[in-house]
């Protein structure tokens, strides 16, 4: 298994196997950058098909979190990790203590926090191990409404600049993915008088959001080809893909998903096709913001969060107008940004 000539290496500064034959751990750690402090991003836990895989996501995720967090204005650097295996089934105290005595012997390089499939309850014990976690019960907490919410305005926003107003009021949004930031942000599409197209792989999700939200369910596969306003991508990433580019029937991309373009070129296919697509490490900062507000010395303020995660809604204009100015697809007017932004920060 390459990896510091992995396509997606993006020369990280650090990677981290970890094995542990007792507990059953296997994971990876990902430090891409620690130029603006020090790296922070979620650990997923995840039950991938082969070990590339998952080296994969992770090198994807640690790149994603550099530039999530330059872009949101915050004294980070990016990180990731995974936990290989499915959680329903391998999930212990003792995995996640060892989990943590390998976070701590980085020596606060890198900061974990929730991701897919991970609870607070899982961080707890990490913390057992090492003070260098985030989204704690008892201080921000679970950072999924705040992830929500940045994403919501981020679709008022995507809206604003290709409808010319924000009202989401009967626009149609067709939501892949009804984990706990997809269910939050029904809830607000819901509010606003949104008409909702649902999927994903948890049924009773699905049957929540129907009766909850009355909401349209379709297949997984049907989520693609649905006519919309706006397509959410709110589960795993790359569902943005040569084969679904061709089935897209909307005007909007924006949602919370990480990595959601497969590779970068498919966000100039986008731009040709006439889609605005909202960069993904732009649009769900609202957690990382929740929990960078935890880590500070200062201490934990919820409304300084909330007036934190709505500046998300101008970061994104400013890029859908430079994009246009410039003639490039917005993924690559926000990786210039974050670049400059992160080049700043390190000299």
């Amino acid at each position: 298994m390459a990896v510091f000539n992995h396509p997606e290496f993006d020369n990280h500064e650090q990677v981290v196997f970890c094995s542990d034959k007792t507990t059953g751990l296997k994971a990876i750690i990902a430090i891409h950058s620690t130029k603006l402090g020090p790296a922070v991003g979620g650990c997923r836990m995840w039950d991938y098909v082969a070990d590339e895989d998952a080296l994969v996501d992770v090198l994807r995720l640690s790149r994603g979190m550099t530039y999530k967090n330059a872009m949101a204005g915050l004294p980070l650097g990016g990180g990731k990790s995974v936990i290989i295996g499915n959680a329903k089934e391998i999930k212990s105290e003792a995995l996640f203590r060892k989990f943590g005595q390998y976070v701590h012997s980085l020596s606060g390089r890198y900061v974990s926090a929730e991701d897919v499939n991970i609870t607070t309850a899982d961080i707890s014990i990490v913390n057992k191990e090492t003070p260098y976690v985030a989204g704690l019960e008892g201080k921000s907490g679970n950072p999924a409404p705040f992830t929500a919410l940045g994403t919501y305005k981020g679709l008022k926003a995507a809206a604003k600049h290709k409808f010319g107003n924000d009202s989401l009021e009967g626009k149609t949004v067709a939501i892949q993915g009804l984990g706990s930031v997809g269910f939050y942000l029904c809830e607000y599409l819901h509010k606003e008088g949104a008409r909702l197209i649902v999927t994903d792989i948890n049924q009773d999700a699905v049957s929540r959001a129907v009766a909850q939200f009355g909401a349209t369910a379709v297949g997984l596969d049907e989520i693609y080809s649905q006519t919309c306003d706006i397509y959410a991508p709110c589960a795993l990433g790359a569902t943005i893909n040569d084969q679904t580019i061709e089935q897209f029937k909307c005007q909007i991309i924006a949602g919370c998903a990480n990595n959601q373009l497969k590779e970068q070129r498919h966000g100039e296919i986008l731009r040709q096709k006439g889609i605005l697509y909202a960069p993904d490490y732009v649009i769900n900062a609202g957690g990382i913001i929740n929990v960078y507000l935890e880590m500070r010395a200062e201490g934990y303020n919820a409304d300084e969060s909330t007036a934190k995660v709505l500046e998300i809604y101008d970061t994104l204009l400013n890029i859908f107008q430079r994009a246009d100015a410039q003639g490039k697809p917005t993924n690559e007017v926000a990786d210039l940004m974050a670049q400059e932004i992160i080049e700043r920060g390190g000299k």
